[in-house]
Formats: C-alpha cells, structure tokens, sequence
C-alpha cells in the first residue's frame, strides 16, 4: 500500500466521521429544536430558524453597511422591533450609544428642567404582578445561551385617584387602572394560540381586551381579562342565522361578567371596505361563533345596513346603553372635518352621547385589505385625532366622552404625544402581535403565518407556546406604563394620565416650533 494510498485512506475517514458526526449533530439538535417552547420558527422550521437568528446576529451591520439603517424599516423599523421584544422578554426599555433619529420635523415632548422623583409620582404599585424574564448567559455568532427566571414585576397601575371611568352614569361602568390595553383583533384573524396567550397575557398585566369584528370565543375567555365586545358591520356574535341584529343575543351578552364595554366598529384604516377573512380560515368552531358557513370567504359589509348619519348611530348608540347598562361607543377612521363636526352637533342636539370613541388612523390595521385603502384612505392619527378633540373641545362636551386612540402606537414616547393630543386611552395591535411572536411576515390574510400568529392551521400554531408568549405580552403592557410613568416625571406631572397638550410641541422644519393648541385650531378654522 503506498503513502497516497494511505492518505487517501485517511482522508476518506475523516470525511465518513465528519458526515456522520454531522448527521448526528443535526439530529440531535432538530431533536432539541422540536421540543423547546421558546422560540417559535425554531419550532416549526429548525434550519431555516438557524440561518434566521445567524442574519438577526449580523443584521445590524448588514443593515448599517450594505442594506437599510436600523431606523427604515416598514411597517416597524428594526428598531421599533426589537423595542417590542426587549420589554417583552426582558422587561426592559433599555438602549446605548445614543439616538438613531433624525431629528427633523415632528411631534417632541417638552420636559421641565425639574422633574418629578420617583417618589413624587402617583403609582399603584400593588399587587405585585408575577412573571418570568429572560437573562442572557453568553452570546454567540449562531446562537443566543439565555435562561428564563421567575421573577416579581412592578406593575405601575394608575392609582385610584388617576383611573378612568367609562360610563360613570351606568349601572355598569368599566374601570380602568391601565392606560394601554390591546385593539381589536378577531379569533379567525388570529389563532387560537395567539388569541389565548393574549388572553392570559393581558388579563395578567390586568388591562383590557378587544374582541375585533369575529365575535366573543373560549379563547377570548381563557384568561381573566376585561372584553371590550366589538361589534362590526357583518354583526358576528350578535346576529340571527338571517344576519339580522339579534337583540337577545346582545342583551345575553351584556350580562356576562368578564364583557366591560361594547364598541361599534364604523371602520378602520386598513378596512374601510369592512372586513375580510380568506376561506380556508374560517373553521367549524368560527362559522358557528360568526354564523356563517364554515370554509368559506367572509367579506363584511363596510358600515351597518341602518346607519348611514350621525342621529341613526347615536340612537343606536343610546339604545345598546339602555339595554346593556354598560358603556357603549364606536370606531371611526376621519378625514372631513366637516363630518365630524356634524357629528359632535348633532350629539349636542340630540343629547345622545357615545361613553368613548375610537379613533384609528390611516396607518392602523392588523389584517386583509386592498393596497388602495390601506394606503390613501383616512387621515392619520396624530392629525386625526386633534381634529376631533378641538371639535369636542369647541361644542364643550370633551369631558362626557372618552377617547381611544390607536395606529403604531408601540413605544411610551409615541403613546405619550397621542396623550398629549388629546387621547384618554389607548389602543395596541401590532405590538400585541410581535408580543406573541410575529415577525413581521405579511402573510396575515393568507393562513400561512409561520410562527403561528395569524393563522388558524393547527400544524402552524403548534409554534405559538401559549404558557411561553403570555408572560411576553404581561411584561410588554407593564414596561409600557412603566416608561410612561418615566415620561410623567420628565414632564413634571404625577400622572401619565396629565399628560396635555402643554407637553407637547411640533418643530418644524425650518427650526420654527408651534404649539399644540395652534395647530389644533388650524386643523378645523376651514369648517
């Protein structure tokens, strides 16, 4: 036997060991991938969730030398991503080495040179809430070593003297010691899993819950969480087999104890055309809760058959008070000032008035829409949402209503300017969404959502670890009142819930500031 002879010999050793060493290794890691309940894609798609996190681990400097800034990315930047994430996996807020934005033209907050302490501040910070975070161990080119720790969170409650009340003249108001709770999002839309750990998540963190359009579920229940009952056009949940509007079923549902409030969804940015789900979503368990026949295409009307003015839905309005004796209001997207106005006038006329109003603005919505409405119909939210405000504020009746404010509003600095313009409460959906694992995919309409969020396919859902993702999303809302109240300090109030228009200011861009009263009279001196 000669020398090469030899070596070959050798060399074809090695290659047999490292292929089975690798086949090995492989197997055993799909083995571990499979059985872990962290992470979702890892679960369902092991390889493709390794090339994923070595990207993630790069991405910024693929992002800073060759692709986007960390700061360009729609509908959320990377760094609004991983804003979501962070709170949620670690109840943390934090960052390093500065600013990413350009600071340009926009809405700013205005701090005072002497800010509140801590101890100055008018929090409820009992019970405490019981949660798991993560800490890191090491970090590593492929892979993060990071364990999860049980753990006491503070909750930052508004206190008693802060809490907002919603139809204090009811036999039923709905108390709120949270200024952030989640918009509405339908089981249909989202699975079981997602539907369940928001469930649990949000009832843990002890904020609300909006049901969306597709009616009230098992899963909407499986935690002890306020509903905010949301009824569309389509009437899914309180409708006959004819569709019609079931008084009974409303009045039955108004009695359950866990059901807080009931909103009456007019439209939203992103469905102005009503809503939309794809056939191969509506399961058995969904055409029955809707009433519809499972397996097939839903497409709602875009606003209810009887109402078509202001007097017909603030009757209606009225009517659903009287029966239920809980609050009763409606969404809206606004783009004519003049519609609104006619609006407040005829509440003022009628003394017919909503106990809240929900505005979303253009750039809001979780689901299925044509490019054409998601884009260019409705004014956004912080344009939006003054209008109406000034509107309220001119008829003065702003204090007999409530006001929801919903569209991106992700991050403390963001909910404080909507605060600040003139929202009482305020309205999450995506957020909630990458809360439970979302990442952004985009296939929300075609039940193809790979990590289990939007899509009722089992085989896809068993991704979505339901006792894994609640404590993300627990952590994510208590984070969020916890930066809020960091902002209250910076202000100079003892509340997030003072925040006003004083707080706020708009730098143009030629350097210019203006206030937030001026702006607001010039959004409505053309009516």
């Amino acid at each position: 036997m000669t020398i090469l002879t030899v070596l070959q010999f050798i060399v074809n050793i090695i290659i047999v060991l490292f292929l089975i060493s690798g086949l090995i290794i492989g197997a055993l890691l799909l083995f571990k991938d499979k059985r872990q309940k962290q992470h979702s894609v890892l679960r369902n798609y092991p390889l493709l969730a390794r090339i994923r996190y070595f990207g993630e681990k790069i991405g910024p400097e693929l992002r800073q030398y060759l692709f986007l800034a960390d700061t360009k990315g729609k509908p959320f930047s990377r760094n609004d991503f991983t804003h979501i994430v962070v709170a949620g996996k670690y109840n943390s807020r934090m960052t390093s080495f500065g600013t990413q934005r350009d600071y340009e033209d926009g809405f700013y907050i205005q701090n005072t040179m002497f800010p509140l302490q801590s101890s100055e501040l008018h929090i409820d910070q009992s019970p405490m809430i019981s949660s798991f975070i993560y800490q890191i161990d090491n970090e590593r080119l492929f892979n993060r070593d990071e364990h999860r720790i049980k753990t006491e969170i503070d909750p930052y409650y508004l206190s008693d003297d802060n809490q907002i009340i919603l139809g204090p003249e009811l036999e039923q108001p709905f108390k709120l010691k949270r200024l952030v709770g989640q918009s509405g999002m339908s089981y249909g839309a989202l699975g079981s899993h997602a539907i369940t750990a928001l469930s649990k998540g949000l009832g843990q963190a002890g904020t609300w819950m909006n049901t969306g359009e597709g009616g009230l579920s098992k899963h909407h229940l499986s935690g002890d969480v306020d509903i905010i009952f949301q009824i569309g056009p389509g009437l899914f949940g309180v409708r006959d087999k004819q569709g019609d509007f079931d008084t009974y079923a409303f009045t039955h549902l108004s009695q359950h104890p866990r059901i807080k409030a009931f909103e009456i969804k007019l439209a939203q940015g992103a469905k102005t055309r009503g809503g939309h789900m794809q056939g191969n979503k509506v399961t058995e368990e969904i055409a029955e809760i809707r009433k519809v026949e499972p397996w097939k295409t839903i497409n709602s009307p875009n606003r209810f058959e009887q109402i078509n003015n202001p007097a017909a839905l603030l009757a209606w309005v009225h009517q659903l008070q009287q029966l239920g004796q809980k609050p009763v209001g409606f969404k809206i997207v606004i783009s004519k000032v003049s519609e609104v106005e006619d609006l407040v006038r005829t509440m003022v006329d009628t003394q017919q008035y909503p106990n809240f109003i929900t505005i979303d603005g253009g750039e809001g919505g979780t689901g299925a829409t044509f490019q054409e409405l998601e884009d260019g119909v409705g004014l956004p939210l912080f344009t939006a949402l003054p209008i109406l405000t000034s509107l309220l504020e001119k008829y003065g009746i702003r204090d007999r209503i409530k006001i929801f404010a919903s569209g991106k509003l992700i991050t403390p600095d963001k909910i404080a300017i909507a605060l600040g313009l003139g929202a009482d409460l305020i309205n999450i959906a995506r957020g909630m969404m990458i809360s439970v694992g979302c990442i952004m995919s985009q296939q929300c309409h075609m039940n193809t959502c790979p990590v289990g969020v939007a899509t009722t396919d089992p085989k896809r859902e068993k991704g979505l670890i339901i006792d894994e993702k609640k404590y993300r999303v627990t952590n994510f809302v208590t984070s969020l009142h916890e930066g809020l109240f960091n902002i209250a300090a910076a202000v100079g109030v003892e509340s997030p819930t003072q925040i006003s228009k004083e707080h706020i200011i708009i730098k143009n861009k030629d350097g210019s500031i203006q206030s937030i009263q001026d702006y607001k009279l010039k959004l409505i001196e053309h009516v």
